[in-house]
């Protein structure tokens, strides 16, 4: 298992994250998984025997029943692995029951500590941008959590380019705590984050966790043209995330993921994994898994090695057209482009 620093912080996480949304299975999280503490335990020691000293959860994953079976799970191995949760879902049915205020955060981070059975968190994540709360307010108080002791670091999910470059301009005005991460959707399906994000967090130092590297189970392999829907998938049971723009485009990809894959005997899981693995600026991939073998199998992939031309090869066929005014800078500025700017356009200039 590699190590990276998250960002510019000094924290060590494991390449791979261990997941927890599959952990609880009520609500809307139901056709995700039913994981229970004896599979959660079973789990977590798998991950930790690969490595892996990251867990991920959130408050609403299965309405709070994620972080209680991870930390009945977790018992004493909790003084050895870092815990990452998350804030901004609905969480009751009040006015005051979602969002980033002051009042949601800190009842929520209090709530989560309590379920998880620890006295903090090592990463608390902004789950998703709150336009109704003034961003000040978010960021002082996970600045006051920070200097408490409550949490050790704190990041962003979720936010657009502008939102995270507001928020550490308002970190730098007001003195708080910076965000050291962010937690985004990035997968060769789902490429949208080159634009802006991941340039953004090579240029201000901040860390990358992607959630759903499988596309919600579609670059798995169990997907192919022409095939419906494998029962017991999120998508057999309605799951729109994330969403289908080019359905031709996503099965020529999963054709070359499972061609790459049988050329070395493995899942097309374990090559998307790897191919993610191996992009500017990513710390940690999050995975997730129904079942144990899955599990298993996911962790397999740092050990996999791609060759330049097969990770050459996943790229061209899933490579984002240059949008406005990225095209422009393409053929004006070529010659001016910094270490940020090339991480969406180094590509389109070789090739």
């Amino acid at each position: 298992m590699q190590y990276h620093n998250l960002g510019d912080s000094g924290l060590r996480i494991s390449a791979l994250t261990l997941g927890t949304m599959t952990f609880g299975g009520t609500g809307m999280m139901a056709s995700i998984g039913d994981t229970d503490t004896t599979g959660a335990k079973r789990q977590i020691d798998m991950a930790i025997e690969q490595g892996v000293n990251l867990f991920d959860t959130a408050n609403m994953y299965s309405s709070g029943l994620a972080e209680d079976v991870l930390g009945q799970a977790l018992g004493d191995k909790r003084k050895d692995i870092l815990i990452a949760s998350k804030v901004r879902f609905p969480m009751g049915d009040g006015p005051n029951a979602e969002g980033l205020s002051r009042y949601h955060i800190q009842r929520q981070c209090e709530a989560s500590l309590q379920r998880l059975g620890t006295d903090h968190l090592d990463l608390y994540l902004m789950h998703e941008w709150d336009g109704s709360t003034p961003l000040t307010e978010s960021l002082q108080t996970m600045d006051q959590l920070v200097r408490d002791g409550k949490i050790r670091y704190y990041g962003v999910s979720n936010f657009s380019g502008w939102h995270i470059m507001k928020a550490l301009m308002l970190c730098e005005r007001h003195g708080f705590i910076k965000p050291v991460c962010q937690q985004i959707h990035y997968t060769p399906q789902a490429r949208e984050a080159e634009y802006e994000l991941m340039p953004l967090a090579a240029d201000q130092g901040l860390g990358t966790m992607i959630w759903s590297p499988l596309a919600g189970g579609l670059l798995s392999g169990k997907y192919r043209r022409d095939s419906t829907n494998p029962d017991g998938t999120r998508f057999s049971q309605g799951w729109e995330e994330p969403p289908i723009r080019d359905e031709e485009q996503l099965y020529d990809l999963i054709d070359t993921l499972v061609e790459v894959a049988d050329g070395h005997g493995v899942s097309a899981a374990q090559v998307t994994l790897r191919w993610i693995l191996t992009r500017a600026g990513v710390n940690t991939v999050v995975i997730g898994a129904r079942k144990d073998d899955q599990l298993r199998d996911n962790l397999a992939a740092t050990e996999l090695a791609l060759t330049d031309d097969e990770i050459a090869t996943i790229e061209k066929i899933s490579r984002p057209a240059l949008l406005y005014p990225y095209w422009h800078q393409r053929s004006a500025a070529a010659g001016r482009l910094s270490p940020a700017d090339l991480v969406l356009h180094v590509n389109h200039l070789n090739n």
